[in-house]
């Protein structure tokens, strides 16, 4: 097949759309079942660039989970722990997949933002993956492959209408790429730089010690940054990212936002929202919104006379800003990758409040110096990678 007709681009009044292959070859893609849309398939490509990279970087399966051309979360397949199978929302699943570890990770890191993602998969989709994904909102799907039960776990998902995608895994796209912006045909070589620890050697702080578990990390939000939406940032730990910071003018906007989303994560790990009771009718995306708001400056939200009552069984403690403080200090090790150079210490002080202890990023701002000093005010160890990452 050389071209597949859409039902429109970008926004229902953008018509025809479709996607095709100029070179007369056919598409890489084999539809299984849905019919996915032209955001969907944007954020597919995107997607399994991601997780194919991840894979060679690593040698491990990986799961990203995207959202309007952006990963909200990307991970490799490492055992989960009774804390984060909670969570991720899977402790009633048994054992797992390293797969399916990986998908949980990547939906749960941030399960807000991956409300209603597309998935994309390293590996051929088996049964424990696909039984993760039949139960939460999302438009589709796309990996190498599926095991015959699993196609039928998703083929299943939303009333049939589920766009699972295969994708041919020794597929190599031209070297050079083409868009049109405002009838304007734009040409660039395709971003052809493979990510590895080899980046990593530049270590310009006065700590120089970056161990394997750090530099996979590093790693790690090296190659989502190369898949982000510039400005882009990326928290990494334990083989994930734990926030994502996308699209942003400004990198210190970039900083705060994905800081705080890798707060939030390790804040749902704490003692007061691990205990909290919700009724037995609170459905997992409704648990995530009062989460979000118990953990956020929206509490009262949740916790007013006749709130709390629709969402918990019991009323839970208010989670003051000195306790929350208190437990994101226990949050240590943390790896950040920048798309582009740090231009002010301001990023560092904000990554030093997420646990941030390993830096990853190209260097070459006039700040250099300021930025390094602050690192080692902190006893980071930071590297300069010279290698920008922007992505659009």
């Amino acid at each position: 097949m050389q071209e597949l007709e859409l039902k429109y681009g970008c926004n229902p009044n953008q018509k025809p759309s479709k996607i095709f292959m100029k070179n007369g070859k056919d598409l890489p893609i084999t539809v299984l079942n849905g019919k996915p849309g032209y955001i969907n398939l944007l954020d597919a490509f995107n997607g399994w660039q991601l997780v194919k990279e991840l894979k060679e970087a690593t040698g491990l399966p990986a799961a990203t989970s995207f959202k309007h051309v952006s990963p909200a979360g990307a991970a490799v397949g490492l055992p989960l722990n009774e804390v984060e199978a909670k969570i991720y929302w899977v402790e009633d699943q048994g054992e797992l997949s390293a797969l399916a570890c990986a998908y949980a990770r990547a939906r749960g890191a941030d399960r807000m933002s991956s409300f209603g993602d597309f998935i994309s998969l390293s590996d051929v989709c088996d049964v424990d993956t696909a039984k993760l994904v039949k139960r939460e909102v999302s438009d589709g799907i796309i990996a190498p492959g599926y095991e015959p039960e699993a196609l039928e776990i998703l083929k299943a998902k939303k009333n049939g209408n589920y766009a699972v995608i295969q994708i041919d895994k020794d597929y190599v796209p031209e070297p050079v790429e083409t868009k049109d912006v405002f009838g304007v045909t734009f040409e660039q070589g395709r971003n052809n730089y493979k990510i590895d620890k080899s980046l990593l050697t530049n270590i310009v702080t006065e700590n120089k010690d970056i161990p394997e578990s750090a530099a996979i990390d590093l790693v790690i939000s090296l190659i989502v940054l190369k898949y982000t939406q510039s400005n882009s940032v990326c928290y990494a730990k334990g083989g994930q990212a734990i926030g994502i910071g996308a699209g942003q003018q400004s990198r210190i906007h970039c900083t705060r936002l994905a800081g705080s989303k890798a707060d939030n994560w390790f804040l749902r790990q704490s003692p007061q929202v691990l205990g909290l009771q919700f009724l037995d009718t609170i459905k997992r995306p409704d648990r995530d919104n009062a989460i979000d708001l118990y953990i956020g400056e929206d509490y009262m939200d949740v916790l007013s006379e006749g709130a709390w009552q629709k969402i918990f069984k019991v009323k839970p403690e208010v989670f003051t800003a000195e306790a929350k403080r208190a437990w994101l200090d226990k949050n240590t090790d943390v790896a950040l990758g920048s798309d582009a150079f740090f231009p002010f210490g301001d990023n560092i002080e904000r990554a030093h409040r997420s646990g941030v202890k390993y830096v990853a990023q190209p260097g070459g701002s006039v700040r250099d110096d300021n930025v390094i000093d602050t690192c080692n005010k902190y006893n980071m160890a930071m590297c300069f990678t010279g290698m920008r990452l922007f992505h659009h």
